[in-house]
């Protein structure tokens, strides 16, 4: 398993036949493309499973290609330079070709992903497995956590530009009409993209909003099991993990129903149009004043949860590996 000098103590083996080393190349640099592919033709493994398309462009050993969505293409984050993003992206798209092309074989965490592959590049459907993910709900006991609200939804993730908070807030304030108690909790790291946010909020005065900032899992686990919903407002995912997890939590899921979303959380969520406010407010309207729906939502999200399994996605993820050596040995 190779992973980065700071994460060197995040994961430790149980098995005797894995073995943690330090790869120290930063994202589309050029040690990266120089040195990481230096480090892998001394190591000369039979596989590599690169968990994300950056990778050497020119290492030519067999290898495993996760691609968990295309947002680097298709999307633009403002907390990032203009003119370095762009020319990422265009890194992106000649690297993402050819990281097409020399993958052995491609996973994808979902249908949709798998199908904007198929429709951006030409890439045959049988060389691309879908492992879905899954969510974990950490069995510690909760820590409360003191915020403002009595009631509150609540939001947890990154706040890039194509999760769409900017437009949550605006949904939220014109729920405050007709719920002028219920908060909005928006839970993460308070990177340049949440400032940004805050920012815009504060410049239009918008009231019941908060920013938690880093929380502990046990203060997580608490701020999920006591919200009245879990909103995900997103324009592009590629699985959509939080989601997911707040089912595990029992709480109501409101969701965006674009990209794969409605793929991974079936009739478990109830939906709306990420791109009209008036769409995202009616829906979590329509969830919180009505108990009878909220808790059918609660039990279909629980049970929609419990169909996904970290353990029969490592079990395909190791089918896959098993095939593409056996294919390199015939």
């Amino acid at each position: 398993i190779l992973v980065r000098a700071k994460d060197i103590d995040y994961w430790k083996p149980k098995s005797k036949n894995f073995k943690v080393i330090v790869a120290d190349f930063d994202n589309y640099s050029l040690g990266e493309q120089i040195g990481f592919k230096k480090f892998l033709d001394i190591l000369s493994p039979d596989l590599v499973h690169f968990c994300m398309p950056q990778q050497p462009f020119f290492y030519n050993g067999a290898h495993v290609t996760t691609f968990h969505d295309l947002t680097l293409l298709k999307t633009y984050n403002s907390d990032k330079s203009w003119l370095i993003y762009h020319a990422k992206q265009l890194v992106g798209r000649v690297l993402f070709r050819q990281v097409i092309s020399t993958s052995s074989h491609v996973i994808t965490p979902s249908q949709y992903t798998k199908n904007e592959l198929l429709s951006t590049y030409n890439i045959s459907a049988d060389k691309i497995t879908v492992t879905y993910e899954s969510a974990d709900v950490n069995d510690i006991k909760l820590e409360p956590y003191n915020h403002p609200f009595k009631k509150y939804i609540i939001y947890v993730g990154q706040q890039s530009d194509y999760k769409n908070i900017k437009r949550l807030g605006d949904a939220h304030q014109k729920l405050l009409k007709k719920h002028p108690n219920v908060g909005l909790i928006l839970v993460g790291s308070l990177n340049t993209s949440a400032l940004i946010n805050k920012k815009y909020f504060e410049d239009n005065n918008y009231k019941n909003i908060y920013f938690t900032g880093f929380v502990s899992d046990a203060q997580l686990g608490w701020l999920y099991t006591n919200a009245e919903a879990y909103v995900f407002p997103s324009l592009m995912e590629g699985f959509g993990l939080p989601g997911l997890e707040a089912m595990g939590y029992s709480v109501p899921v409101i969701s965006s129903d674009a990209t794969c979303l409605p793929e991974v959380y079936g009739d478990a969520a109830h939906y709306f149009n990420p791109l009209i406010t008036e769409d995202i407010t009616r829906a979590i309207d329509e969830v919180i004043t009505d108990k009878k729906y909220r808790n059918e939502l609660i039990e279909k999200g629980y049970k929609q949860f419990k169909k996904y399994s970290w353990k029969r996605m490592a079990k395909q993820t190791y089918d896959v590996y098993m095939n593409v050596l056996n294919i390199i040995k015939s």
